[in-house]
């Protein structure tokens, strides 16, 4: 069960890296590869369910990839929210915390994955494991250039 824990350093108000962090509709503006949805009542927080599509883009605006589908686990505004990863492929608890600072504010990412298909997950995580964190550490850097420029 693999866990990535990241962190930044944003130099905006709390309130602000909250709100953009939590517009799931414009999650793809700083996540990398990308597109994220509301399925259902786009107002519903807790137990609101999430649909991102991460992956190539192709033709038309739609993506080659992997669909990961959430649920809304906690929501604890302006600071915490987790989710539960549903999908076939990407599943386990994702966690994003905000921390108020002096000047600013840190952004906590934890996700936990219980990988499928036995050892070919172990494998595939193995291999795939670079280019994740690196995927990880790239879409934190532009969620923070993103709410530094208001």
């Amino acid at each position: 069960m693999p866990e990535l824990v990241e962190q930044i350093e944003v130099d905006a108000p709390p309130e602000r890296v909250w709100a953009l962090l939590t517009d799931w509709e414009r999650q793809g503006d700083w996540m990398l590869a990308t597109d994220v949805r509301t399925v259902g009542d786009p107002a519903q927080r807790l137990h609101g369910r999430l649909a991102a599509r991460t992956g190539l883009p192709l033709p038309g605006g739609r993506r080659l990839g992997v669909l990961d589908t959430m649920i809304i686990t906690r929501w604890e505004p302006p600071t915490l929210v987790e989710v539960q990863h549903t999908g076939r492929i990407v599943r386990g608890p994702g966690t994003f915390e905000v921390r108020p600072r002096h000047g600013g504010a840190t952004v906590v990412c934890i996700e936990t994955w219980y990988l499928p298909y036995g050892y070919l997950g172990v494998v595939g995580w193995f291999l795939s494991r670079p280019l994740v964190v690196w995927g990880l550490r790239r879409s934190l850097q532009r969620l923070a250039e993103l709410a530094e420029r208001g």
